[in-house]
């Protein structure tokens, strides 16, 4: 096998990394990209001192950081101000202002075990990644380095030229900070019966557009919200209202399923698949939806998850 072909078996696994590191996918593919230049030219000196993994996880991490130097954390509307009101006036911010959703099936081997599966998806999910955006860059990086590679203080510390002393304190900042937000519920794993069916029930009444069949599948503390717009909406009322007032547009809407860190998602088409119009994941708790989060630039995102831009019939 040649020593391209070998760095290329570790894209999906760097990929997953970088896109926690800055919460896009599309900076994460060029981050990778970097990460395999640097490795190419630096193969002739990779010494074997440690893995190729761990290697390339060093050089990755060191990118993202490089990166981070010069753009702002992404961002959630949640982050912009309190939950608005339907009638409020619609804001919108550029697309690198926010986090964005992660095709499952581009980091998550299809053969992989089913627990590595799951240790994958709890690690991509949407408010986890969110949450990490929150932490100073080497603080992430410490915390993504021990708690989801599972390195020791001793190999992270190596990596990052930081003692072990500093980190663990950074790990227990990092900790803290995370501990004050929510991180949501976990749907990474196989969906339940009662999951699936709700998942149907969602499906037909927002391709029916039975607005109140769509509401009460909804959790009284549901929220929606639909980057690049900066407001976001808590409650089934204020939510049904959306639907029935900005967004009448949505009658007549096709959904086609698809996965999107770790959770259910859909490629959302108006005009009964003429218009692409955004990316929905949920959450799901129980056996009701939690949050639904549509993002908007179908022009960057339907690509990557393989979705067309029209559908036909």
């Amino acid at each position: 096998m040649t020593s391209a072909a070998v760095l290329e078996d570790y894209r999906p696994a760097l990929t997953g990394h970088c896109y926690r590191m800055l919460g896009s996918v599309m900076d994460a593919d060029d981050a990778v990209q970097e990460t395999m230049f640097r490795a190419w030219k630096g193969l002739d000196r990779f010494a074997e001192r440690s893995s190729m993994k761990t290697w390339l996880y060093r050089i990755a991490t060191n990118v993202c950081l490089d990166h981070l130097k010069s753009r702002p954390s992404r961002i959630q509307p949640f982050d912009v101000g309190p939950a608005g009101h339907v009638d409020d006036e619609i804001r919108l911010r550029p697309r690198e202002s926010w986090v964005e959703p992660i095709p499952d099936a581009l980091i998550i081997p299809a053969d992989a075990d089913p627990a590595e599966q799951l240790l994958l998806r709890e690690s991509i999910r949407l408010a986890f990644v969110a949450a990490l955006q929150h932490l100073p860059p080497r603080q992430r990086a410490v915390l993504l380095l021990t708690q989801v590679l599972n390195w020791s203080a001793a190999e992270t510390a190596d990596a990052l030229d930081m003692t072990v002393a500093a980190v663990n304190s950074a790990l227990q900042r990092a900790r803290a900070t995370l501990a004050t937000r929510d991180l949501g519920s976990t749907t990474a794993g196989e969906l339940t019966p009662e999951q699936h069916g709700l998942l149907t029930s969602y499906v037909d009444a927002f391709e029916r557009y039975d607005v109140p069949a769509l509401t009460r599948l909804l959790r009284d503390d549901v929220v929606m919200n639909m980057p690049p717009l900066e407001l976001w909406l808590q409650g089934p009322e204020p939510i049904a209202a959306w639907f029935l007032g900005h967004g009448i547009g949505c009658k007549g809407s096709r959904l086609v399923p698809t996965r999107a860190c770790g959770a259910p998602a859909f490629g959302q088409y108006r005009d009964g698949g003429a218009q692409p119009w955004g990316l929905v994941v949920l959450d799901l708790r129980d056996d009701r939806i939690a949050g639904m989060t549509t993002f908007l630039d179908v022009e960057t995102l339907f690509p990557r998850f393989g979705l067309p831009m029209r559908l036909d019939g």
